[in-house]
C-alpha cells in the first residue's frame, strides 16, 4: 500500500512517498508554483504521482498553532485537501504537522546544507517525509 505525504505551503508542496509495504517514508519532490492561488498544475502533478505510484491514501500536513488551534494556514490546507481528494479520488487524511519544518531545518543543519536556495529546494520534501513517517508510525493507534 503506497501512501503519499504532502506538506502544503504558500508557493510549494513538499511530496513524500511510502515504500510499497507502507513502513517508511522517502522524500520525493517539491512542487513549485508562482502564486499561492495557482493550483491547477499542482493538483495535476499530485494526481499524476498518485496514478504513477498507485497511491491509496494521502496524508496532508495540517499546520496548527502550538496551542492546537487552527488558523488561516490550516484552513487553506483543509481547502487544498478537499481539492486534492476531488481531483485524485484518493482519500486525504489531515495530520498535525507542528514542528515538521523545524525538524527538517535541523536535519539540513546537521547535513551542513548551505545557501537559502539549496535548503528551500529540499526542506518541504523533508517536512513531507516527517509528516508521512509520523502517520505511518502512529496509524495503528488510530485503528
Amino acid at each position: 500500500m503506497r501512501v503519499l505525504g504532502l506538506d502544503y505551503g504558500a508557493k510549494t508542496v513538499g511530496v513524500a512517498i511510502s515504500d510499497p509495504l507502507g513502513l517508511t517514508a522517502q522524500a520525493l519532490e517539491t512542487i513549485v508554483r508562482s502564486r499561492e492561488d495557482k493550483l491547477r498544475q499542482t493538483l495535476a502533478r499530485v494526481d499524476e504521482i498518485c496514478r504513477e505510484y498507485q497511491v491509496e491514501k494521502i496524508i496532508l500536513g495540517l499546520p496548527l498553532h502550538m496551542d492546537g488551534t487552527a488558523g488561516e494556514r490550516a484552513e487553506k490546507a483543509r481547502a487544498f485537501g478537499t481539492m486534492v481528494q476531488r481531483r485524485t479520488g484518493v482519500p486525504v487524511i489531515l495530520w498535525d504537522e507542528r514542528l515538521t519544518t523545524v525538524a527538517a531545518d535541523e536535519i539540513l543543519d546537521e547535513m551542513k546544507v548551505q545557501g537559502r536556495h539549496n535548503r528551500k529546494a529540499v526542506v518541504d520534501q523533508i517536512a513531507a517525509g516527517f509528516i508521512l513517517q509520523e502517520w505511518l508510525d502512529n496509524r495503528e493507534k488510530e485503528s
